[in-house]
């Protein structure tokens, strides 16, 4: 690593800890959410997916699960009934893999190597569609994340890889934030203002 890598590590290290002590402490979160989680539910409409992927909230992020799990049970009321199912990743720390696996309300929980809860031996799914937590977002559909590149290698890996949507509050965007070569552009980015990505 030369000095030119160090440095943007640094400073990429310096803005994560930054946009993470502005989200925890928002004086107006409870409206954001509220907001982001209507922007999500009509988002969500007219989309064919029936399975899903999320994310268990960490740190401040908001939380998508209240909405899928909205979503699911409007799936079941439609005239003709579609099984939806609502998927949250389990991390496997040796190989540095992702999988998804089934989640609902109340079912068995347990921590993730990382201290993260999980769905605990229920199935393993193939999101179509797939929501990503965001420390930070930029023009373009980039996410700035917590640096483990989890995402990045699983979505690499996946084929079809599913359709990824960030979710992030008006206040995480970046407008200066340049992406490495390994970085992925996200397919859309949703906040508390509506579709911000694609433009």
């Amino acid at each position: 690593m030369n000095n030119s890598d160090e440095q943007r590590a640094q400073d990429k290290k310096a803005l994560r800890q930054q946009l993470l002590e502005q989200r925890l402490h928002l004086p107006d979160r409870e409206q954001r959410v509220a907001l982001l989680r209507r922007v999500m539910r009509i988002w969500l409409v007219g989309r064919p997916d029936t399975v899903i992927g999320a994310y268990w909230p960490i740190k401040g992020e908001f939380n998508p699960l209240p909405a899928l799990h909205r979503w699911k049970e409007d799936g079941e009321l439609v005239e003709r009934p579609q099984l939806r199912k609502i998927g949250l990743p389990v991390v496997d720390k040796v190989h540095k893999t992702m999988t998804f696996h089934a989640w609902y309300p109340g079912c068995p929980m347990e921590d993730d190597a990382y201290g993260i809860p999980k769905p605990k031996d229920t199935e393993v799914i193939t999101p179509t569609l797939l929501f990503v937590a965001c420390v930070g977002y930029a023009p373009g559909g980039y996410r700035l994340g917590y640096g483990g590149g989890f995402y990045d290698r699983m979505l690499a890996s996946l084929n079809p890889r599913p359709f990824t949507v960030g979710l992030g509050f008006g206040t995480d965007f970046l407008p200066d934030f340049e992406p490495e070569p390994h970085d992925m552009p996200l397919d859309a980015i949703l906040n508390d203002h509506g579709v911000v990505w694609p433009v």
